[in-house]
């Protein structure tokens, strides 16, 4: 009996050392199937993917080097628990990189600065403000909107989305409200050496706003109503923002969008819930129309080079091949309704696409020619994504 009992004792410990040998051996495997390297692409993995029911003490370690990669965890819905874990990789060409699940203390995660952020803006009225390493934007809030309708100073009526050209990797947004708007030592609308802005928006799309065509009138909405920070962090911050219903020319639309911006990108994320139309027309201020529309149906995006103040800014919209339909040039005498449109296909009352531009004095991509370059290796990544598989 004794014989017995010792053997079942050692099976156990075996099976209990086995399923916890599964449990730290599981891989995640990132093939690339493009004949291009591609880096700074953010990889999200989900409970369901993963087969864990709490991601808060998985790390991510590069099988090939040994290291630790810097991780982010995300919890999509507010409920208080983490939905995703976000590591960040590159892949050569025609490649698979190959990462391990590991179990790690709080001590042990990598470290890494917070460069993708957005918050609410109490102390300039409502906006929403978001950045990256790269570029920066802010959306108008409802306060805004109101103090406009009402004849005040200081509000602005639009649901066009607004360019901060940063020049600095670090980040921004705080120092520059704080500076012009606390402290009174300074303005986001003056160039100090990290950049301004100096980007009209008015009532025209500014850089992604939405439109929809109807009879050949573009319709817009107001400014948003609702807003949620969903993540800020070191890979990727996004939020959620709501909007009243609005008339499209006898049409009731329904708007809702989850705005996302990832580490070493120059575009952001839009994936916007529409209901009451089958497009959109995804816009960018022309502003003087002193500058150049072009685009690359087959690629899916659409740009508008300019002059800027004494620079040079290209803006961009960018989707999908089943999304991205056609682009146009909207020209007309009125002020800020001027813009180039993207014409994006609406598919189960949702579409998705990309937006953001580059500055010439940032020196990210300082001439026309290296802005579509990054254009185009853009589109193939989202119409190529890495597939990612469990191991």
């Amino acid at each position: 009996m004794r014989i017995l009992y010792t053997l079942v004792c050692l099976l156990s410990m075996v099976l209990i050392s086995a399923c916890s040998q599964d449990e730290q051996n599981k891989t995640i495997l990132v093939k690339n199937s493009l004949n291009e390297a591609r880096s700074s692409e953010v990889v999200s993995l989900s409970k369901a993917f993963l087969k864990e029911t709490n991601l808060t003490n998985l790390g991510i370690r590069d099988m090939n080097s040994g290291a630790l990669q810097v991780t982010q965890l995300v919890d999509e819905d507010g409920d208080g628990t983490m939905d995703v874990l976000l590591f960040q990789t590159a892949v050569e060409a025609n490649s698979t990189a190959s990462f391990e699940v590991v179990a790690l203390t709080d001590k042990e995660q990598p470290e890494a600065e917070n460069l993708c952020y957005s918050r609410f803006v109490p102390e300039r009225i409502d906006d929403y403000t978001w950045e990256n390493d790269k570029i920066a934007f802010r959306v108008y809030g409802p306060t805004a909107q109101r103090l406009t309708e009402e004849g005040k100073p200081g509000g602005t009526l639009s649901s066009g989305v607004d360019a901060w050209l940063k020049r600095v990797s670090y980040p921004v947004i705080d120092k520059w409200y704080k500076e012009t708007m606390i402290d009174k030592t300074g303005s986001y609308h003056e160039d100090t050496g990290e950049g301004l802005d100096n980007f009209h928006v008015g009532v025209s799309r500014g850089v992604g706003g939405i439109a929809v065509k109807n009879n050949g009138t573009f319709f817009y909405s107001k400014n948003y109503v609702k807003w949620r920070t969903i993540t800020t962090g070191p890979l990727r911050t996004s939020f959620y923002l709501e909007y009243e219903n609005w008339d499209a020319g006898g049409k009731t639309i329904k708007e809702s969008k989850i705005i996302s911006l990832d580490l070493g990108n120059n575009l952001s994320k839009f994936e916007t819930f529409i209901e009451g139309t089958d497009t959109i027309s995804a816009g960018l201020t022309l502003h003087e129309n002193d500058g150049e529309v072009f685009g690359n149906i087959e690629k899916g995006w659409v740009t508008y080079w300019q002059p800027h103040a004494d620079s040079e800014i290209g803006t961009s919209i960018l989707a999908a091949k089943p999304s991205f339909n056609s682009f146009e040039k909207h020209e007309v005498l009125e002020k800020d309704l001027s813009n180039a449109y993207a014409q994006l296909n609406v598919k189960e009352n949702k579409v998705v696409y990309y937006a953001g531009f580059a500055w010439k004095k940032s020196k990210q991509y300082p001439t026309k020619e290296s802005w579509i370059a990054y254009l185009d290796a853009f589109a193939d990544r989202i119409n190529n994504p890495l597939e990612i598989v469990l191991k």
